[in-house]
């Protein structure tokens, strides 16, 4: 039997382009927070207009904003949607006096007979003289007070905070702006667990591959600041700590969104300046976002590749459940060990040398110790044509250099199929969760209408994988991959 090594399960593996941006057009500058709106999503840019998903993972132009203008923060507020943006500053057209405008739409699908933005409210401004520039505008809705906040502000001056009415989008009356930072621009707002942080982008932007935009942060018991960064720098002296730079191939990330999926899922969103492989285009990019003693940071998009899939409740790796074999080895006593005999490596096993013993039909999956061994090296790459979700797309998970494809069942189970059909029940969102681990969720359960949006891989006992519903609060939904290296 021709034996296969664990390099051609890997070369097999992974003939395929690793998809790690945005599909579709995803081109945009200077984006709003995604914002969901009848099951798709949106994103405004500079210029009036954005971006719309179906899936959250293949972008296309289409969504529509009037004003014109810089750089819009997109909010749900209630039952309405509330846009701020500014109409001109950022030394637009040669100046500095710039315009700080709210407006309201029901709906965000500009087909929907609803749609239709509230005439626009200045809320700030700037006057092209003073030591701030009247742009960039975010929002943040306090989850402890109910109190709307924005803020505002570029490189040419001080980044200032401001209070709005929430039911009006008006400021409110006699508030009086704060400057909380300086160096940064394209801030914005966030609150998690007592803290409030201010993330802004730092460097230099609109200069295609060679801008040097990355965003930073730094973070305050109060909504007014100070704002510090982890080594005790105030925000409004410079101080920040880096939450994503270039990479990828993409450089110039700018203009940080939050939007929270589910408990412990959370994704970032912002602008690449450039993405080489789009012809250096300002394009969206998604990634996931983590949290490392409480302070925020981009994860990576998913590789493609072969990997080891660990429990986080015992370390156990995921595997076939076939029956172990032995690899041949000449051993000797480790007390009678000849120093001066020349020491011969041992081969791992290969996939030929227990491929014919393995079933034909359908074979379940177990959790048992890691050994090197096939039954446990999982390739896991992308199927673009199977759509996505909020950032990234759908995989097929099956044996390195074999068709043998995990699956769920309608019973809530787990097997591995013979050969990979594209079947529903054969694609798994990969989401990396705030605390770094991983969650998988096949696309469907057989026989249960709409796509799967509650159970997830699950280790229901040391070595008993199953599926059930997701609880960020137990290491039973929690997965950890790492990558076998070709051998």
């Amino acid at each position: 039997m021709r034996k296969i090594s664990l390099v051609t399960a890997i070369s097999l593996c992974l003939f395929v382009q690793e998809l790690t941006a945005q599909i579709g057009q995803p081109y945009i500058h200077d984006p709003s927070t995604i914002a969901e709106c009848d099951g798709k999503y949106y994103t405004f840019g500079t210029g009036g207009g954005g971006l719309i998903s179906e899936d959250g993972w293949s972008w296309h132009n289409g969504a529509e904003r009037p004003g014109g203008g810089a750089a819009p923060d997109v909010m749900k507020i209630g039952e309405r949607y509330l846009v701020i943006y500014g109409a001109t500053g950022g030394g637009l057209f040669g100046g500095h006096n710039g315009r700080i405008l709210t407006m309201w739409s029901k709906l965000l699908d500009p087909k929907s007979p609803d749609f239709h933005f509230s005439a626009p409210i200045e809320v700030a401004a700037s006057d092209g003289m003073e030591d701030c520039d009247a742009i960039d505008p975010s929002l943040l809705l306090d989850p402890v007070t109910g109190r709307l906040w924005a803020t505002y502000g570029t490189y040419f001056g001080a980044i200032r905070l401001i209070e709005l009415d929430p039911k009006t989008g008006e400021r409110v009356k006699g508030n009086v702006e704060q400057d909380i930072a300086i160096d940064c621009e394209a801030t914005d707002l966030l609150y998690r667990d007592g803290w409030y942080y201010l993330l802004g982008t730092h460097g230099t932007c609109c200069d295609g591959v060679n801008s040097t935009y990355n965003i930073v942060v730094g973070r305050s018991r109060s909504v007014t600041g100070p704002y510090v960064d982890n080594v005790g720098r105030d925000m409004f002296h410079g101080g920040g700590r880096l939450v994503i730079a270039a990479g990828d191939r993409k450089t110039g990330p700018g203009h940080f969104g939050r939007t929270i999926i589910d408990e412990g899922v959370e994704v970032m969103s912002c602008h690449f300046e450039a993405d080489f492989d789009m012809g250096g285009r300002s394009v969206l990019g998604i990634r996931p976002l983590l949290w490392r003693n409480d302070w925020p940071v981009a994860g990576e998009a998913f590789k493609e590749g072969v990997y080891e899939i660990a429990s986080e409740r015992r370390g156990y790796a995921l595997e076939l459940a076939t029956d172990f074999v032995r690899i041949p080895q000449e051993r000797e006593a480790f007390w009678r060990i000849d120093p001066n005999k020349p020491v011969v490596p041992i081969a791992s096993q290969q996939l030929g040398d227990v491929i014919s013993g393995w079933p034909k039909d359908n074979i379940a999956v177990r959790c048992n110790d890691y050994m090197f061994r096939p039954n446990q090296h999982w390739c896991i790459t992308a199927v673009p044509e199977a759509g996505g979700y909020l950032g990234g797309p759908y995989y097929r998970i099956t044996i390195a250099g074999t068709e043998r494809t995990l699956a769920a069942t309608a019973n809530l189970e787990l097997t591995t199929v013979p050969q990979f059909t594209g079947a529903p029940e054969q694609l798994w969102c990969i989401q990396q969760l705030t605390d770094q681990t991983y969650r998988l969720m096949p696309k469907v359960i057989p026989g249960q209408e709409g796509l799967n949006k509650r159970y997830v891989l699950y280790s229901a006992g040391d070595s008993t994988p199953t599926l059930a519903e997701y609880d960020f609060s137990s290491d039973n939904s929690k997965w950890n991959f790492h990558k076998v290296a070709s051998e």
